[in-house]
């Protein structure tokens, strides 16, 4: 007599599994979370496991450690620079891949194009689809312009209907070509043996542990795409993350052509990796020089905008942040801040009260990273001192001068990590003078053609700015 399936409650915030309903969840505190599901009993672990897949196992023994061939030189190249960047150098066979972003973004176009390329090496592709028909998809890759011969469209939302076209196209040969499978998106996709809605905690966390087991048994790249909550994480349980391989997340203004991936996890790469595309009818086209297109329609000689050399990840990047500090018509004075910790622009208001008697206490104060682009690391702190600094006093900084460096409470500046990296950035793209940490300064003071000046307090960098 076969057994019943088994009720529990799940929390569809955190994944929390308990056996009666709650009002509040234990773990993540969030309320009205629990939603019951009736999940299957597996008839036999291991062998159930292998047989509901649908896909040819290959068999696994242990292996001794220095017995196993490196993989240092089996990446793939996508076919595209910037996501290979983002990626740690290319596709590592049998990764699992985690891209999300936000609806209408090109999480799509992007990953198409990496078929497409893929293709075009003799590389079988499956591409599965649960939001979309094989036409629409087509129509899609042919606006594009793609050919993508080697691709095989797969609408479909079952997960032991997916897995069983695995062996189909890839074939049961261990040593055969790694290809790619493309799933967009996880939330579509749902197992027969969990009696819950596509999308709920645990309909997303077996959808991808059968992927992962996929991925890593036969050495098969596999990209999830992954739709996003309103507060910007990917949708599903944060155990999503820790299963996956490396998670990118896509970013980017509607009202901006440019479009930033961003590595947030990698195990094969430097995390907080970045890379830049520009988004064209022909699709999205990689951006070799981020710098030169950021910093392209900034104003010249204007009060409050300062160049300040940042680092995604391995990539130096020199940004425009924009600083407006007007009288203030209302009891609380504005306080804000696009793409920079508004906390931080707090903080680093009082330096300046208190260091440099620069009175923005009862001014508004907006704050802007020109392009739509976040930063976070503490070097950002001078430029965006010296943009306030500069829009107070209404005079504008030497358009050819970029600036980095942490600002302390006690007004010091202190050392930036890379800043090597970020001077010869500032080089490359023509800038005469580089005002950074005085700690820093060792080995660039025969840097070809800029004069490179350090500085110790907030206050001796105003002097030179201004």
């Amino acid at each position: 007599m076969a057994k019943a399936p088994a009720t529990v409650y799940v929390c569809q915030n955190c994944g929390k599994q308990v056996g009666k309903w709650l009002g509040k969840c234990p773990d993540c505190g969030e309320w009205q979370s629990f939603v019951e599901e009736r999940v299957r009993a597996s008839a036999g672990a291991a062998k159930g496991m292998a047989a509901r897949g649908g896909f040819h196992l290959r068999e696994v023994k242990p292996v001794a450690f220095g017995e196993v061939a490196s993989q240092d030189d089996a990446r793939v190249s996508s076919g595209i620079d910037e996501f290979d960047r983002v990626l740690g150098g290319g596709i590592v066979p049998g990764s699992l891949v985690l891209i999300g972003g936000e609806p209408g973004i090109g999480k799509s176009t992007l990953i198409i194009q990496v078929a497409d390329k893929l293709s075009g090496q003799g590389q079988r592709v499956l591409y599965v689809s649960g939001e979309e028909s094989e036409r629409q998809i087509k129509m899609r890759g042919e606006r594009l312009g793609l050919k993508a011969e080697n691709v095989f469209l797969l609408p479909e939302t079952n997960l032991e209907a997916i897995l069983n076209e695995v062996d189909n196209i890839f074939g049961t040969n261990e040593e055969a070509a790694p290809g790619a499978i493309i799933v967009d998106s996880i939330q579509t996709v749902f197992s027969s043996k969990i009696e819950s809605a596509p999308g709920s905690v645990s309909q997303v966390r077996e959808v991808a542990g059968q992927f992962l087991m996929l991925a890593k048994n036969r050495t098969v790249p596999v990209f999830l795409i992954g739709h996003v909550t309103k507060e910007g994480s990917i949708a599903g349980p944060k155990a999503l993350e820790h299963i996956v391989d490396t998670v990118l997340y896509f970013e980017g203004e509607r009202h901006h052509n440019h479009r930033v991936i961003r590595a947030t996890k990698n195990r094969f790469g430097a995390a907080n990796e970045l890379g830049v595309f520009e988004m064209t009818g022909a699709g999205l086209v990689p951006v070799a020089n981020p710098s030169e297109m950021f910093l392209q329609e900034r104003p010249q000689g204007a009060a409050g905008s300062v160049v300040m050399a940042c680092m995604e990840g391995t990539r130096p990047m020199l940004v425009e942040v924009q600083a407006l500090v007007s009288k203030s018509n209302y009891n609380y004075p504005l306080r804000t801040a696009q793409g920079f910790n508004t906390n931080r622009l707090s903080l680093l208001m009082a330096v300046l009260e208190k260091r440099v008697e620069i009175p923005l206490i009862g001014l508004d104060v907006f704050l802007n990273i020109a392009g739509g682009l976040e930063f976070d690391e503490p070097a950002a702190d001078l430029g965006v001192v010296a943009a306030l600094a500069s829009s107070y006093k209404n005079k504008p900084v030497d358009a050819q001068t970029a600036v980095f460096g942490e600002v302390g409470l006690t007004g010091e500046v202190r050392g930036a990590t890379q800043a090597q990296v970020r001077a010869r950035e500032a080089q490359a793209l023509g800038f005469k003078k580089i005002v950074m940490p005085a700690s820093n300064t060792a080995g660039l003071e025969r840097l070809l053609g800029v004069r490179v000046v350090g500085v110790r307090s907030v206050e001796e960098a105003l002097d030179v700015l201004f």
